[in-house]
């Protein structure tokens, strides 16, 4: 009895701690969310859209609730470039968010585009 006590104890254990590993898993990569995010912008800038190839909007210009209501509305239109954002892929998204969200201006680390 103790035996299998001890068996579903491990088993359960094993699960939720592999279960946690997956959750952490599901964010996106900051470092690709900074280069797909100015990328946007030289394509944009390329194709004559915006004047400089340099993002419009900072990390640091939302609060990290603000970038999370962007992405989960989908809202981009103030980013223009409507074209490039639209052709981007869910995890291209994903990482961008990543990056805007980890370093908003209420995050430990806020961050500006240079």
């Amino acid at each position: 009895m103790l035996k299998r006590i001890t068996l579903i104890a491990v088993t359960l254990l094993v699960t939720l701690s592999l279960s946690g590993v997956a959750v952490a898993g599901e964010d996106g990569n900051k470092r690709k969310g900074k280069y797909t995010y100015r990328k946007v912008y030289k394509a944009c800038n390329a194709r004559g859209e915006v004047d400089i190839a340099k993002p419009t909007l900072n990390p640091d210009a939302k609060t990290q609730a603000q970038w999370t209501s962007v992405f989960e509305n989908k809202e981009f239109a103030e980013f223009g470039c409507q074209e490039e954002w639209s052709q981007l892929s869910d995890k291209e998204l994903l990482d961008i968010y990543s990056y805007l969200h980890a370093h908003a201006s209420d995050s430990p680390t806020p961050a500006k585009c240079k």
